[in-house]
């Protein structure tokens, strides 16, 4: 990991050293499906998404069906993996579990199937598998999977079966936490609807809205038929009038789970309910890794056509691939050391480090500086146009350690992370797999190393109790792959 160009032969420092077995987690694709009679909204009045305030505190649901399959997935040119199970389908249902080994039994659009191999895709993931089809039928989808296995994929392909490209108006409508995930959303779609001629646009905050209104203008003859946006972007629209949901045919959430909490939660209530009149036809798509009951709970309220739900238990979610790794240190004053003892002995091609707070990424990267490691570190309350530069080089390769706040914890792909460092435990044990994720995307190697004070110990313990792995001493040669 070193930027300093050093390269020697690799010897465990003496603040790192512990001897033990390396492990590597691996899990079964073992999902709960439900699928829901159809339910479609009355027309009298005026239909909204949202119920009333209660109805986002309800409580958790009633135990799904549990739902094994035996699947094989190819996400891209360099993956292969296979997962065994044994397959239990409801007999009323029995398109939800239907295996498509491959994008051509789906009987996707000629353009949009070209998008999809000239995007690198070869086979559909599990993921993949399971809700494009639901998608394309027009039905509303609840979706949990790992990160890292094709979930903006799946959902941008299923909402592109249903865009009408010769319709010069907004049709699909993705809401994302962060400018960053937009943004890489956006690229998405560019690659997967260049054949169809899809316009997209990437409408967030941060910068002026003139440029949004005159894209979405009513004397605009190439209106975006996809609209990319964060989610009080958003509702200004909605309030200028400039997108109107009577024209949108797939709604998205994704990572779900943070807009349907805290932070969000009352700007997603808002948007999907009154003031603004949404059709009954208008089709909802909830996306994340992570989704605790309470906000699965949440997410089913939104949920009338006919929908399709795809959840995985807590200790499922843990990532395929990726070696989990920690330091345990008796203060947290000596985890900067140990930090750079690390990275002068760890070869990598890129990597992130987590902290909580702005003021720690800037604290860790100016002190790491000062050891002559050349690396950024970006967080939310830094500057829009700054976090892009830093963000873009890191993307290039310029720069191949970024410090980051949760900013970057989820769904940002990175191909070339290859480890991250959690150099501070995630407040949210669900931030945690989301953090880890950022390393062996889409199937290749990966490792993460937790550095841990007394505290943070009986924490680790915790998130290993929840998600049902357990996180090893780093190994004295420090093979981590």
């Amino acid at each position: 990991m070193s930027s300093r160009g050093r390269s020697r032969a690799v010897k465990a420092p003496a603040s790192v050293v512990s001897s033990v077995s390396v492990v590597s987690v691996v899990s079964e694709s073992n999902v709960v499906v439900e699928s829901v009679p159809e339910s479609v909204p009355s027309t009298q009045g005026t239909p909204t998404f949202g119920k009333s305030d209660s109805d986002w505190d309800i409580a958790a649901p009633a135990a799904a069906k549990s739902v094994t399959e035996s699947v094989t997935n190819s996400v891209t040119n360099s993956v292969t993996e296979s997962a065994e199970s044994v397959a239990s389908v409801a007999e009323s249902d029995p398109d939800v579990l239907k295996e498509y080994k491959s994008f051509d039994e789906m009987e996707l659009p000629e353009e949009l199937l070209r998008g999809v191999y000239a995007s690198g895709f070869e086979r559909p993931s599990d993921i993949q598998t399971k809700a494009i089809i639901p998608m394309k039928e027009g039905r509303d989808v609840l979706a949990q999977a790992p990160s890292g296995t094709g979930k903006t994929a799946m959902f941008l392909i299923g909402g592109f079966t249903r865009i009408d490209i010769s319709r010069n108006e907004v049709q699909m409508v993705v809401i994302s936490p962060t400018r960053e995930l937009a943004d890489q959303t956006g690229n998405v779609a560019k690659a997967l609807g260049t054949f169809m001629g899809l316009r997209y646009h990437l409408a967030t905050g941060g910068v002026g809205v003139d440029t949004d209104l005159e894209k979405l203008g009513r004397g605009s003859t190439a209106i975006p038929h996809l609209l990319v946006v964060t989610p009080g972007r958003f509702y200004d629209l909605l309030t200028r009038k400039a997108v109107k949901p009577a024209t949108i045919r797939v709604l998205v959430l994704d990572e779900a789970d943070q807009l349907l909490d805290a932070k969000f939660k009352e700007q997603i209530q808002t948007i999907m309910s009154e003031p603004f009149i949404w059709p009954a036809s208008t089709q909802v798509a909830l996306v994340s890794a992570t989704m605790i009951p309470a906000i699965a709970a949440t997410a089913k309220t939104l949920l009338v056509r006919n929908p399709v739900t795809i959840l995985r238990e807590a200790d499922e979610v843990s990532l395929e691939g990726i070696r989990q790794f920690c330091i345990k240190l008796d203060r947290e004053d000596q985890k900067l050391m140990t930090l750079c003892d690390l990275s002068d002995h760890l070869t990598i091609k890129q990597c992130t480090i987590f902290v909580n707070t702005r003021a720690k990424a800037e604290w860790l990267m100016e002190q790491m500086r000062r050891q002559g490691f050349d690396l950024d570190c970006i967080h939310g309350d830094m500057d829009l146009k700054e976090r892009k530069r830093r963000m873009d080089s890191f993307r290039a390769g310029k720069i191949r350690v970024l410090i980051a706040t949760d900013l970057l914890a989820r769904g940002i792909d990175v191909q070339q992370i290859s480890l991250v460092i959690n150099y501070e435990l995630p407040v949210s044990r669900e931030n945690y797999i989301h953090r880890i994720g950022r390393s062996g995307r889409f199937g290749r190697k990966g490792a993460s190393i937790n550095l841990l004070d007394a505290r943070e110990v009986r924490i680790q313990a915790e998130i290993e109790e929840f998600y049902g792995k357990k996180v090893e001493d780093l190994p004295m040669d420090l093979d981590i792959y």
